[in-house]
């Protein structure tokens, strides 16, 4: 699966972004998904996951209530809607793929290339 994260910028603090994630390659249906970020100096964080029919969610602490993660499999895309940005969202975000839920937290092997968000104070 390649994987091709998108929709990354600039924002005010309380503002909002979506982001994307385009896979092709293989059945992307057939894989769970999720969202990473990184912020500079420290370790990768886990954010949210989606079950392969969308049915189960899962999210961080950090971005319970304010981030909802999203995937279209008609369009082979997985989507994070952040709402309520913070400076301390301020990361790489990347987005990930793998068969099973303990492979996705673990040891993903699919991700995406990432993509800057930053939240201006």
């Amino acid at each position: 699966v390649q994987l091709q994260a998108s929709g990354g910028g600039l924002v005010q603090a309380g503002g909002s972004l979506r982001l994307s994630c385009a896979a092709s390659g293989r059945t992307f249906s057939g894989y769970h998904m999720g969202w990473f970020r990184q912020a500079a100096g420290k370790e990768r964080e886990f954010l949210a996951r989606i079950g392969w029919s969308s049915s189960t969610t899962y999210y961080a602490d950090s971005v319970k209530g304010r981030f909802a993660i999203s995937r279209d499999n008609t369009k082979n895309t997985a989507y994070l809607q952040m709402n309520g940005l913070e400076p301390e969202d301020t990361a790489v975000y990347y987005c990930a793929a793998a068969p099973t839920i303990v492979a996705l937290t673990t040891r993903a092997p699919y991700w995406g290339q990432g993509t800057q968000v930053t939240v201006s104070s």
